[in-house]
């Protein structure tokens, strides 16, 4: 299990492995985010159904890390090393060959009141870490960052994320990836 502690302005939050026992308290972020920030987080439904199964159930394939500040979850990331079909597709359109395992799906989030705080740009060493702790070549965005998103945008670059095209749903979608 993964746990780190992270300080930010005097302020102390704690970086774990989603355990069995989160479910409440996962349930709980998830109503607690924004219409917009919801909208924006697609890998799966954001409701209290969903947090029991990935709780009860999780996937080998799977890292889910939670960001605690006190008692209550304030962040929640992905890392899912099974490649999706849809994401292989679009990047092999852009010569880029990806493989399950070696480059890894990742999905961030952060209740609205934490973003544009610093919070996540502390939390992403530690992330970037786990990566390389797995032996992921690159973090790929699950789904790409809407392309109105321009936050997010500038924030993947800060870290070295580049576009590699994307894809049309209701808005373009950037395709972003970062080798490690």
């Amino acid at each position: 299990m993964l746990y780190t502690n992270i300080s930010l302005k005097n302020v102390h939050y704690t970086l774990r492995s989603l355990a069995a026992q989160d479910s409440m308290l996962l349930a709980r972020y998830f109503a607690e985010l924004s219409e917009e920030t919801k909208t924006r987080f697609q890998p799966h439904p954001l409701t209290a159904e969903k947090a029991r199964d990935i709780t009860r159930n999780p996937h080998e394939s799977t890292f889910r890390l939670v960001l605690f500040h006190g008692t209550r979850i304030c962040g929640y990331f992905i890392l899912e090393a099974e490649m999706s079909i849809h994401e292989k597709t679009r990047y092999a359109e852009h010569g880029i060959e990806l493989e399950s395992g070696l480059d890894v799906l990742f999905a961030p989030s952060i209740l609205d009141e934490y973003q544009n705080t610093g919070l996540a740009s502390s939390v992403m060493p530690h992330l970037l870490d786990l990566a390389r702790r797995i032996n992921a070549r690159s973090l790929v965005l699950m789904g790409g960052t809407q392309e109105t998103n321009a936050r997010a945008i500038a924030f993947y670059e800060k870290f070295g994320f580049k576009r590699f095209g994307g894809y049309s749903t209701e808005m373009f979608n950037h395709d972003m990836r970062l080798v490690l």
